[in-house]
């Protein structure tokens, strides 16, 4: 549902019975174009924000409560604020913000009574970081204008996200959704934690297409595959105790020592280590408006995701075959953090219509679904909105 800033003032007064005027926020989703799963290995990626976006109404209330509402789930919740520094997750979407206000406690910021209005036309599930910008739009309607570099906020729901909610997910999401800039593109070093920006070829449409499935396996298997960095990082060290994380490791060297490390691990590292150079010569293919190179890193990357990280699925990988035989295709690839969710493809801006007819006709054939497009415009990071 998409969502309007105004219109939310007067959903917050519906369902709260109040009179106050709310104070709105308003964080960007993100979709990565190249880079999956280097950001917790310290390495490059490559996102830009989406005008889709999380947008958190807040009021001052009397009733002692930390109170929210979610539009989107129609699920109401509620805790003393005086339980709010010792709560544990339930395992529901309201760890989010719990978690995101007690990391906000912790940096000694208090938290008042207060009612929240959440909506969002951030697909969950769609590898589109919904949960990173519920986390930055809550952390800036706690703020309620207090200062905190953009940096910090970043980093603080960060961990929100990796100590509350339980996903040892890395900085790009919250990053993208604090930093990201209209009509570019966010090369972000995730080791040093500064980003460049890049201006994208203004000759080629972004399109994001939602395969509509998210296997179970994802939550699971992410954790599993940061075990297995770790342990290719181990093995690497032992011939180079210089090597803290696979963002330390380069192609040349990786392909002269990788029989030293076991298979599966090994077959993980050199996806990390080649998707953490794809973004190099993806930034700079974009500056040369090379969009053949561009195309070609899509692929490889999507190969690579498939083959050595193992985290595609049938249908995405479906999409991205047919899509990649359409005219006016550059390259398609999953994006996120994989087993379902999103593709993002490189198309010609006059073949985007029939682009999208003959993907939504083989999906369907397929496998009885109708993906959803978005249309992929590099978006301004988190703000105020009202």
């Amino acid at each position: 549902m998409v969502v309007v800033p105004n219109e939310i003032v007067d959903q917050f007064r519906e369902h709260f019975q109040s009179a106050v005027t709310p104070v709105v926020y308003r964080a960007p989703g993100r979709v990565n174009l190249i880079g999956e799963h280097t950001d917790y290995n310290l390495g490059y990626v490559f996102p830009i924000a989406l005008s889709l976006a999380c947008y958190v109404s807040i009021a001052p209330a009397s009733h002692g409560l930390f109170r929210a509402f979610s539009r989107d789930l129609a699920r109401d919740f509620s805790i003393p604020i005086a339980d709010l520094p010792a709560a544990e997750p339930r395992h529901e979407w309201s760890d989010y913000i719990v978690g995101v206000a007690q990391q906000l406690l912790k940096l000694g910021f208090p938290i008042q009574p207060c009612d929240l209005y959440i909506a969002s036309d951030v697909p969950a599930g769609s590898g589109l970081s919904s949960s990173a910008a519920l986390e930055v739009a809550t952390a800036l309607a706690l703020l309620g204008g207090r200062e905190l570099p953009p940096l910090e906020l970043a980093l603080l729901t960060q961990r929100a996200e990796s100590q509350f909610v339980g996903m040892p997910c890395g900085i790009m999401d919250q990053y993208t959704s604090v930093f990201g800039r209209q009509g570019a593109a966010l090369q972000i070093d995730c080791r040093s934690q500064t980003h460049q920006y890049v201006q994208l070829p203004d000759t080629v449409q972004i399109v994001a297409a939602n395969s509509l499935v998210k296997h179970e396996l994802g939550t699971s298997a992410y954790r599993e595959r940061v075990a297995e960095c770790k342990e290719a990082v181990a093995a690497i060290a032992d011939i180079d105790p210089g090597v803290l994380s696979l963002r330390d490791v380069s192609l040349e060297f990786f392909e002269r020592i990788q029989d030293s490390v076991p298979l599966i691990p090994r077959k993980r590292a050199r996806h990390i280590v080649s998707d953490t150079q794809r973004v190099v010569d993806f930034a700079l293919a974009s500056r040369h408006n090379d969009l053949l190179e561009m195309g070609r890193l899509f692929v490889a990357s999507h190969r690579s995701m498939q083959y050595d990280y193992e985290i595609t699925c049938d249908e995405v990988d479906f999409m991205v075959d047919t899509a990649i035989k359409l005219p006016g295709v550059y390259g398609s690839r999953m994006t996120g953090g994989g087993f379902g969710g999103c593709t993002v493809t490189l198309v010609k801006p006059d073949a985007v219509d029939a682009f999208q007819q003959k993907l939504t006709q083989a999906y369907r054939e397929r496998y009885n679904l109708t993906p959803v497009f978005y249309d992929c415009e590099p978006a301004a990071g988190a703000g105020r909105m009202i």
